[in-house]
């Protein structure tokens, strides 16, 4: 997987930016506040059709203006593929081969791409929800599937809280709609489960592999998934509907109370510990790291193994975040195989010969200057 070209169009502080990137590796130098991390966010959206950083789409575009366009030659393999994202006051297209994708599923998994930002530590000892967004963001990249379904839960998760204030309030409801909701969502939620092991058995071993080498076999680590229900990936689908339903029906009470869904998909967690000991609550701040470049790292081989493909790597401002042995391991991990963009405030701490392979640029008030060749 390489981006050949990338193109961005009043895209937050990047008026007029256009790269020409074949290479491996891509060093974007400068200081905080000029644009480097914008330039990343705008592969990242290119990828994925979203912002990591910003949930409404108006926010991408430059002050003063009304539009805002990203535009990328991709290779997958021998195959040419031209991305693109529009977006608007009105809304936004994602457009794959001039070709607009009604669907973000039919969209996204054409550019597998891993980000990897020093707010991704909190991936180790953030809430629940960050973990759910990992899972979430990675899965839908291997698994249209899933991103399909998602959107569905999220859908039925509005409704059945509408109608839960509704109920609460005796204002016109029926109890017959909730019953219908309710088989909606636990058959959502079941499928969701299922992938949701399946990917995290695949990533467990591949993270738990990665950890043990960075640590020199010190430690060992283990991630795994704890529902909001007493489920299991040794039980069968029937199982998880059937729990999920007795638990609707037991917290029924509260969730008229609280108007809110309490059990399901949506409440679930990752748990990850080193020999035993749970990171989240005292891991380290270098124990936490480790875990998180682990992740990170299982992530790219696990969507090679599902896709046939690396993804492209978005490193934002991270190396600055990791010791040099952290570091090390990283870019030797990479080398060779995956395409990578970086931001970084300066050169000093990355070795001789990565900057020697890679190309660099200064980027200064939204402006990207390649320095020499």
């Amino acid at each position: 997987m390489r981006v050949e070209s990338l193109e961005c169009k009043h895209y937050r502080n990047l008026s007029d930016v256009s790269l020409s990137c074949p290479e491996e590796l891509h060093l974007f130098v400068g200081p905080n506040a000029q644009g480097k991390t914008n330039l990343l966010e705008s592969l990242y959206c290119l990828a994925l059709g979203k912002s990591h950083r910003s949930r409404s789409h108006k926010d991408l575009i430059q002050f003063g203006q009304n539009h805002a366009n990203i535009k990328a030659s991709v290779k997958r393999g021998q195959q040419g593929v031209r991305l693109e994202v529009k977006l608007s006051e009105k809304g936004k297209k994602v457009i794959r081969n001039g070709i607009e994708q009604r669907k973000l599923s039919q969209y996204i998994g054409t550019l597998p791409a891993v980000l990897f930002a020093p707010e991704d530590l909190a991936i180790v000892k953030g809430s629940p929800q960050i973990r759910r967004r990992f899972l979430d963001m990675e899965i839908g990249q291997v698994s249209p599937t899933y991103v399909h379904n998602l959107t569905q839960l999220n859908k039925l998760l509005t409704q059945r809280n509408s109608l839960l204030k509704q109920l609460a309030q005796k204002r016109n409801a029926q109890f017959s709609l909730l019953e219908v909701l309710d088989e909606q969502f636990i058959h959502i939620s079941v499928q969701l489960w299922k992938k949701r092991f399946q990917f995290l058995a695949s990533l467990q071993e591949w993270a738990k592999e990665i950890h043990r080498a960075i640590t020199r076999q010190q430690e060992e680590l283990l991630v795994e998934y704890r529902s909001s229900l007493p489920i299991s990936a040794l039980q069968d689908e029937q199982e998880w509907g059937n729990l999920l339903k007795q638990e609707l029906e037991q917290k029924r009470d509260k969730e008229l109370m609280r108007g809110s869904t309490l059990v399901g998909p949506h409440r679930d967690d990752l748990y990850l510990s080193v020999n035993g000991l749970n990171l989240h609550l005292y891991g380290s701040q270098g124990q936490q790291r480790t875990a998180a470049l682990s992740l990170k790292l299982a992530e790219i081989e696990l969507i090679r193994q599902e896709t046939g493909y690396y993804p492209i790597l978005l490193l934002d401002d991270v190396l600055s975040e990791l010791d040099d042995s952290r570091k090390t391991h990283l870019l030797e991990a990479i080398r060779g195989k995956v395409q990578t963009f970086v931001t970084t405030t300066g050169l000093e701490g990355i070795d001789p010969e990565t900057i020697a392979r890679a190309r660099i640029y200064q980027v200064r008030q939204g402006s990207i200057t390649e320095l020499g060749g």
